[in-house]
């Protein structure tokens, strides 16, 4: 049985993701690293941190001992510090939100990136643009920003408040954006409500999956 290793910045995606792996892949076996001061950390200081990066680097070195064949990294935040990893370990380490890029390119010309964290939204929009210069395209990207969000979510542990900041923070993404994404693995929860908009709103997850399939070649 095929191994990946899932390093995880917050608890909720893990049950998320667990799903997901049944559905998609259910010959892989997941294997999860949790470290949810990793998230806390970046915030606190406007992204990754040295010792971010040796702890990401350390467990993506751990996972590739332990036997996993492939590494999926969770979070948007510490994803530029996989690319930093990658060069320490002989096994793919794939970014959840790669193939939703590669998707939005397709789906229209403006991509609207919708965040609630400036932490994350900064390495997702870079990623779009990243994989427009590689595709030799002419998309544009638009940063989102959902102002006070996370604060109602963090400080004030009002999450209606939060999600209702979210979504009129994705109501007028979907006005100036031919195409959505939300550039967060905890906006997931708000996905099926955005399927009636008026443009294509994409979540990183199920992509990110299924891309398990063809890097293992299963």
């Amino acid at each position: 049985m095929k191994k990946v290793g899932v390093i995880h910045t917050f608890l909720n995606s893990v049950e998320d993701l667990k799903k997901l792996f049944k559905e998609l892949v259910p010959e892989v076996e997941m294997i999860n690293i949790i470290d949810d001061s990793l998230l806390k950390e970046v915030l606190a200081n406007g992204g990754p941190t040295s010792g971010v990066v040796r702890r990401v680097c350390n467990y993506a070195q751990e996972l590739e001992a332990s036997g996993c064949d492939m590494i999926l990294n969770q979070c948007s935040s510490v994803g530029e510090v996989s690319e930093i990893a990658q060069k320490l370990i002989s096994i793919p380490y794939a970014k959840v939100d790669a193939p939703m890029a590669k998707e939005a390119i397709a789906k229209g010309k403006r991509i609207g990136v919708v965040a609630t964290a400036y932490t994350t939204l900064g390495p997702s929009v870079r990623l779009i643009e990243n994989t427009i210069k590689e595709m030799g395209v002419d998309n544009v990207v638009n940063s989102c920003f959902a102002e006070g969000a996370y604060d109602a979510l963090l400080n004030e542990n009002n999450k209606p408040k939060h999600d209702k900041i979210l979504m009129a923070t994705i109501d007028k993404a979907c006005e100036d954006n031919d195409v959505v994404c939300l550039a967060q693995g905890s906006m997931i929860s708000l996905l099926e409500v955005c399927q009636s908009k008026p443009v294509p709103v994409l979540h990183s997850f199920r992509s990110g999956v299924a891309q398990i399939r063809d890097i293992l070649g299963l």
